[in-house]
């Protein structure tokens, strides 16, 4: 499972193989939803992406990063200088603000056998972290396993800290190692007993490096993606209100938002100027299987005149972009328009031609949306 949708897991041992005793879902958080994700992000202002396993999850604004870096972790020689990392990090965590840092770190945090395939820490080096990123970075031909959190799955997910795999060298994906090989580095600073591990861990301070910008992490799980940007902090500024009352902000609720935007369409129709006898919803929307991308499709019965119909064309028209634009905001999913609007006529529906057939049918009927008459 994702760690943006979390279950209570639990398991036996019998010394040599683990068994699932119960696997139940928690309570939805209010916090446990997707994020929208921009398109036209300037490259130089992202500092990392995902589209593997991405989770739903709100990640506070990020004013340190913890950077271990893959290359030189797999180069240390000996167990001694790995363990020492592993205290390092333990350290940071007690050092840097609470909640407003992320560990970012090669394979598998938390291991503990073979600690070259990840840092060796316990729950107690990381608890205070916003975040947990495990980067799998190509040596060769090979690519690192991941941990996917399950080192320490429940008390991430109790912790609300978020959990997040990179895969750097992936087709499309934004890694800017140069952010990372150029900022100052201030372990010295933060942890100073470890100082000679400056090639192996980094500590950045953000808005120190940036000008006094932070870092954002967005989360979606519906587009499988994750983007995290500089950008300036919005703590402290109140939140703009919806647009309209009716955007819920759900990753599983796309059909009902499209539902009440259509019954909203309706409220507004004009149904003397427009020659309108009925309005009715079908498809993805009426059945609550909408996805993210999904259209609205409606089906218009008019009066037959060339002349209103265009009018009503015009009109639909400007009610589907303004949809696709606040989806787009919901859901960082974007469309060329968001209604399937369908005309027909007294005639289609005397001859039952077209998408007349789906009024009043046995199977899958359109549904009837209220208008004024």
């Amino acid at each position: 499972g994702k760690l943006g949708n979390p279950v209570d897991i639990e398991f036996a041992s019998d010394g040599k193989d683990f068994y699932l005793l119960q696997c139940r879902p928690q309570s939805f958080g209010k916090d446990i939803i997707a994020d929208p994700i921009p398109k036209d992000i300037p490259d130089d202002q992202i500092i990392f992406s995902a589209n593997r396993y991405v989770s739903n999850g709100r990640v506070p604004e990020i004013s340190h990063i913890v950077y271990v870096d893959p290359v030189e972790y797999n180069q240390i020689p000996d167990r001694t200088t790995l363990l020492e990392v592993g205290r390092a990090v333990g350290k940071l965590n007690k050092t840097l603000p609470k909640h407003k840092f992320i560990l970012m770190g090669p394979g598998r945090w938390g291991s503990r056998g073979d600690i070259r395939l990840g840092v060796n820490v316990t729950y107690s080096d990381i608890n205070n972290t916003a975040m947990l990123i495990e980067i799998a970075k190509k040596k060769g031909n090979y690519v690192p396993d991941l941990s996917f959190g399950t080192h320490f799955f429940q008390d991430l997910v109790e912790a609300s800290i978020r959990y997040l795999p990179l895969y750097p060298d992936d087709e499309g994906i934004h890694f800017n190692e140069r952010f990372f090989r150029k900022a100052d580095n201030l372990l010295s600073i933060f942890a100073p007993d470890y100082s000679s591990l400056a090639d192996i861990i980094k500590v950045i301070d953000i808005p120190r490096s940036t000008g006094g910008l932070v870092l954002k992490v967005m989360m979606n799980a519906e587009l499988d993606e994750a983007v995290a940007m500089l950008s300036s902090s919005t703590e402290g500024k109140p939140e703009k209100e919806d647009i309209v009352q009716y955007v819920e902000r759900q990753p599983s609720d796309h059909w009902r938002w499209r539902f009440k935007m259509a019954e909203h369409i309706a409220s507004k129709l004009d149904t003397k100027k427009f020659g309108v006898k009925g309005l009715y919803i079908f498809g993805s929307t009426k059945n609550a299987s909408a996805g993210p991308g999904s259209d609205i499709d409606l089906i218009v019965h008019v009066i037959d005149s060339k002349e209103t119909i265009q009018c009503l064309r015009l009109w639909f028209e400007g009610w589907s972009y303004c949809l696709s634009e606040m989806n787009y905001l919901r859901t960082g999913y974007k469309t060329d328009g968001l209604l399937d609007v369908h005309y027909i006529t007294d005639q289609d529906l005397r001859n039952k031609t077209s998408y007349a057939l789906k009024i009043g049918a046995i199977t899958d009927a359109a549904r009837p949306l209220k208008i004024d008459s």
